[in-house]
């Protein structure tokens, strides 16, 4: 399973991205899809997840500014996270990862900067 980031760039505080993720295969539905982030020094953290059914989870610390949602057309194997209010904080390589069943992939990540 190949997992393709894009996206990201640099951006005001307050301002909005939407990143995409790619991800190849034929059961792209039965994938769990999540977004990560890492800051400089920092470990790699959990961003939101989106759950085969519809159910998704967040980071507190993101909820009501970020969404995860994955393309109503399945045959584009695409989820994306929509992204408000942007904080300096928010600063991070944010990182896509497929999982299906005890497998993992994780695509190369997409810078994001929040900056004046």
């Amino acid at each position: 399973v190949q997992v393709v980031e894009s996206g990201g760039g640099l951006v005001q505080p307050g301002g909005s991205l939407r990143l995409s993720c790619v991800a190849s295969g034929r059961i792209f539905s039965m994938y769990t899809m999540g977004w990560y982030r890492q800051a400089p020094g920092k470990q790699r953290e959990l961003v939101a997840i989106s759950i085969p059914g519809g159910r998704t989870n967040y980071d507190d610390s993101v909820k009501g500014r970020i969404t995860i949602f994955r393309d109503r057309d399945i045959r584009k194997n695409t989820v994306y996270l929509q992204m408000n209010s942007l904080e300096p904080e928010d600063t991070a390589v944010y990182y896509c990862k497929a999982k299906f069943r005890d497998y993992n992939f994780w695509g190369q990540g997409t810078q994001v900067t929040v900056s004046s």
